[in-house]
C-alpha cells in the first residue's frame, strides 16, 4: 500500500500510525511519478473535491491505475457539467492544500471518469450518513449539517457485475443497511 499526503506535518502523524506502509509526501495539485506504479487500486476517498482543478488528478489515477478507482468526494447538485470552484481554509490541515477546492457536478465527474475507464459505476445505495443525499432531484429536501453532499463513484478497467452498482447516475438511491 502506498498512502499520499501533501502537508509535511499529516505525512509525520501518517508515518507514525502506519510504519509498515509506504508515505509519500505529494501534493496531487500537481501530481508526480509514484514508486511501484500502476497500483490494481487505487482509493480516492475525501480528496478530489480538495482541489482546484480535479481533472488532473483524474487523469493521474487512470495513468497510475491498472485495475479499480473507489472514489468518494464532495458533489454539488445539478445536470450540467460543472467544477464549481469553491475557497477553503488553507490554516486547516483537513483542507485543500492551495486553499481552494472544487464541488463539481455528479455529470461531470462520471464523464470524465467515462473518458478516463473503461466502466463507470455509482451504487444504488447511500452510506448512513446525512450528507449522502437520496434524492438528487430535489436538493432542498437535503439536510445536512455542514451544508454538503457526497457521492461515491467506482471506475474499473474491466466490466463489474454487482446487484448493488448502477452503470449509469441514479436519481435515487437509498441508504444501505
Amino acid at each position: 500500500m502506498t498512502i499520499t499526503e501533501a502537508r509535511p506535518e499529516n505525512v509525520s502523524i501518517l508515518k507514525a500510525r502506519f510504519p509498515e506502509q509506504r508515505v509519500i509526501s505529494v501534493d496531487l495539485e500537481v501530481p508526480r511519478a509514484l514508486p511501484e506504479s500502476p497500483f490494481e487500486i487505487v482509493h480516492c476517498y475525501g480528496l478530489l473535491y480538495h482541489l482546484r482543478e480535479p481533472e488532473p488528478l483524474l487523469q493521474f489515477i487512470s495513468a497510475n491505475c491498472s485495475g479499480m478507482l473507489f472514489l468518494e468526494t464532495c458533489v454539488s447538485f445539478g445536470d450540467e457539467l460543472a467544477v464549481n470552484v469553491v475557497d477553503e481554509y488553507q490554516a486547516n490541515p483537513t483542507q485543500s492544500f492551495s486553499g481552494s477546492g472544487c464541488r463539481p457536478t455528479r455529470p461531470w465527474i462520471f464523464k470524465k471518469l467515462r473518458e478516463l475507464f473503461p466502466h463507470v459505476y455509482l451504487p444504488i445505495t447511500q452510506p448512513n450518513h446525512e450528507e449522502f443525499p437520496l434524492d438528487w432531484t430535489d436538493p432542498a429536501a437535503h439536510r445536512s449539517p455542514m451544508g454538503l453532499q457526497r457521492s461515491v463513484f467506482i471506475a474499473s478497467a474491466l466490466p463489474v457485475t454487482n446487484q448493488w452498482l448502477a452503470p449509469h447516475i441514479p436519481m435515487h438511491q437509498t441508504r444501505a443497511a
